[in-house]
């Protein structure tokens, strides 16, 4: 049976192991994961040691099997939220492949739920894959009509 602990500083290489594995499944490139690996701990650690990044790991006899992060976003009010300027955010939900199909997402989701809740958040965003997405759908969460784009030196001229 696993259990669900508040993220620590000292989880940062579990976090981070996490993303990597995360995006990984996702069918991201090795050169693009080890472009992103300095860069994301060094991002992380302040935010991990001052609370602005925190969440749940979830653990079977001491070892990680699972996270999820999550943030409170400054956000201006909006229409799904609009006497309030913030919002939730969840991000790095990870379980490892030999734990999954257990109940272990829908428990780190439920623990966000509650965190977010505890906060007086009223809405909150992820990003889904496609094999998280029944995950989130099946737990009330629906599309939304986000859209990005990535910005290269030359489009900045």
């Amino acid at each position: 049976m696993f259990r669900l602990r508040p993220l620590i500083s000292s989880d940062i290489d579990a976090i981070c192991h996490h993303r990597e594995a995360m995006f990984r499944d996702m069918g991201t490139d090795e050169s693009t994961l080890q472009a992103m690996e300095a860069p994301f701990r060094a991002w992380l650690e302040p935010r991990l040691l001052d609370g602005r990044y925190f969440g749940f790991m979830a653990e079977v006899e001491g070892k990680t099997i699972g996270g999820a992060g999550l943030m409170e976003l400054d956000w201006p009010p909006h229409a799904s939220h609009p006497t309030d300027h913030r919002r939730g955010y969840i991000l790095n939900v990870y379980v490892e492949p030999e734990f999954r199909g257990q109940g272990i997402a829908k428990a780190l989701l439920d623990a966000a739920d509650k965190e977010f809740q505890g906060r007086g958040l009223v809405y909150a965003v992820l990003h889904a894959t496609e094999m998280g997405r029944p995950i989130y759908e099946h737990r009330g969460w629906k599309p939304t009509t986000e859209m990005s784009r990535r910005y290269s030196g030359s489009d900045l001229k």
